[in-house]
């Protein structure tokens, strides 16, 4: 099977946000901002394995624009519990930048898609 590059980012980080949920729990004992990033940062992977799965053009494009929005939202949460001090800034700074890798990746794809959906109609 070929290998896909978002699909396996996408897991990769999903897996760093579980982490980082679990030891904002125990360490933290943060449990309100450690369940929405856990929210946001593990949709982004399952958007993107529902886009693959997708009928149609638009079906995958529809998941891939959501699994973008999550990438946003991911990359609020991580703002916040970093201004916040919740998590210090070398884990920040390597969160920050796959979060923003797949927001380029996603967002390049879902602006391919949109233009080949463009393409067809016309």
């Amino acid at each position: 099977m070929k290998e896909n590059v978002v699909q396996e980012k996408s897991y990769a980080f999903a897996l760093r946000i579980v982490k980082l949920y679990r030891w904002l729990g125990e360490k933290k004992k943060e449990f309100v901002l450690a369940k929405q990033i856990l929210r946001s940062g593990t949709s982004i992977g399952a958007n993107v394995e529902e886009a693959i799965g997708g009928q149609s053009d638009k079906d995958f494009r529809s998941k891939m624009v959501i699994a973008y929005k999550e990438s946003r939202e991911t990359h609020y949460w991580l703002r916040l519990l970093h201004d916040s001090e919740f998590i210090d800034d070398i884990a920040y700074q390597s969160l920050i930048l796959d979060c923003e890798e797949l927001l380029k990746i996603i967002g390049s794809i879902t602006k391919t898609m949109r233009e080949k959906i463009i393409n067809n109609y016309e």
